[in-house]
């Protein structure tokens, strides 16, 4: 057994949380969502950005400078893009071609108008820095077959640095039909994967601005082998129980800086997988969905590695879990499930070769839960959880009436408290 390839290293700080009945049912119908309301001005109010301010004593400063001057403007309809319902995937692309190899583009998608698009491959590297500002709405083919040559992808941006996306507007994942095709919806289907609605693959500087992105196939924007990313200001929104739509998927991607967004999807508002590494994530409204997330890590026994995550200043409101760290028990599969996830914090690892959960704060978190376990640790037996601190922590039982305090379940875990904490491990 080689230990060091299925050890964890995490140094992760949870603080500043507000859970309100995290454990809550959300009874929203799958398949018939709410009319949008925007939530940031920047939707149809105002033109101008609401970029944050970072300060030099912010952690994870990296700077990102991508700007340039006198932009190129590319609008896509001068490429022939029509927006009249039918697609309009080829003019995309030979505006996108223009804009990558001009010097200093602005890709522009005019507002008040809907265009339909296929899988596109915004492939990189540009001649410089380039920006595709979406003003109107893009809305995705429901072909399935139009999918089976992109390998689970929709928008697809790929080794393009100093990029920016913003702009007010609408990125519609018009997932419907795949939810209805999900096993999770349907359990006489065979379980398939469904295209994520956005990803940035391999793109180092970038911001993320400003939009909406809704309904998406499947997971709705996607970070993968990225560095230095910002991403704020974003509206993620799909039903309650659309099956494996993550809000804001973060897999191998270093100084990430999630700021200031709106997350309510069917599954988790956040999640960091391995690779992952200096991630911060503030001023999170998260719910409906599963909470925000580490993991899973260390499927079939595979190496994983996550490190340096701070979550502050955030609320989950009607989410089925608040704060977790997932890990696999054994090989898991649609005959061998999986343990259920549950719990406020979930840390659940139990094979030879287990995953290392290590220095781990969770402070100033106050709220209610639907559910008497409040507080979940399950750990390896192997390698049980260290480093684990609880400070100013208090939940309580959603019912106001019920006279008795929530209860923590702790196994194989070693928990160091400061200042007040309830419920405290019985175990």
């Amino acid at each position: 057994m080689f230990l060091k390839l299925h050890c964890l290293p995490l140094f992760i700080t949870l603080f500043s949380l507000s859970l309100s009945s995290c454990l809550g049912s959300y009874k929203e119908h799958p398949l018939h969502p709410k009319p949008y309301h925007p939530y940031f001005h920047t939707f149809g109010v105002s033109n101008k950005p609401n970029y944050p301010t970072l300060n030099s004593g912010d952690l994870f400063n990296y700077n990102i400078e991508i700007r340039t001057s006198a932009p190129k403007i590319v609008n896509v309809d001068a490429f022939g893009a029509k927006a009249n319902g039918r697609d309009d995937s080829q003019a995309f692309k030979k505006a996108w071609k223009y804009a990558c190899s001009s010097q200093g583009a602005t890709l522009v998608v005019p507002k008040k108008k809907v265009y339909h698009l296929k899988p596109i491959d915004f492939s990189g590297p540009c001649k410089s820095a380039i920006s595709l500002n979406i003003q109107g709405t893009i809305k995705a083919t429901v072909n399935h077959s139009d999918y089976e040559r992109y390998d689970g992808r929709w928008l697809y941006f790929d080794k393009v640095q100093n990029l920016r996306v913003e702009g007010g507007g609408i990125i519609n994942g018009n997932g419907r039909t795949w939810w209805e095709n999900s096993c999770k919806i349907n359990k006489a289907l065979p379980c398939k994967e469904a295209p994520t609605a956005v990803t940035f693959n391999e793109c180092n500087n970038l911001l993320v601005a400003s939009l909406l992105i809704k309904n998406a196939q499947q997971m709705h924007l996607s970070f993968r082998k990225c560095v230095n990313v910002k991403a704020f200001n974003l509206l993620v929104k799909a039903p309650g129980h659309s099956p494996n739509t993550d809000g804001i998927h973060v897999t191998e991607t270093q100084n990430i800086n999630i700021n200031n967004c709106v997350i309510g999807t069917g599954d988790d508002c956040i999640s960091i997988v391995s690779g992952s590494k200096n991630v911060r994530a503030t001023g999170i409204t998260c719910g409906p969905g599963h909470g925000i997330s580490i993991g899973s890590l260390g499927a079939r026994k595979s190496a994983a590695y996550v490190s340096n995550v701070l979550v502050n200043n955030t609320i989950l409101s009607g989410t089925t879990n608040g704060v977790r760290i997932k890990t696999w028990q054994n090989y898991c599969d649609q005959q061998k499930p999986c343990p259920k996830q549950i719990y406020i914090y979930y840390i659940n690892a139990d094979q030879v070769s287990a995953v290392r959960v290590s220095n781990v704060l969770y402070k100033n978190i106050r709220g209610t839960s639907a559910s008497r376990v409040a507080m979940k640790f399950d750990c390896s037996k192997s390698f049980p959880c260290r480093g684990i601190f609880l400070q100013d922590v208090a939940l309580r039982p959603q019912e106001e009436e019920q006279e008795d305090i929530a209860k923590a379940s702790c196994a194989n875990v070693r928990l160091s408290y400061r200042g007040n904490v309830s419920p405290p491990c019985s175990s």
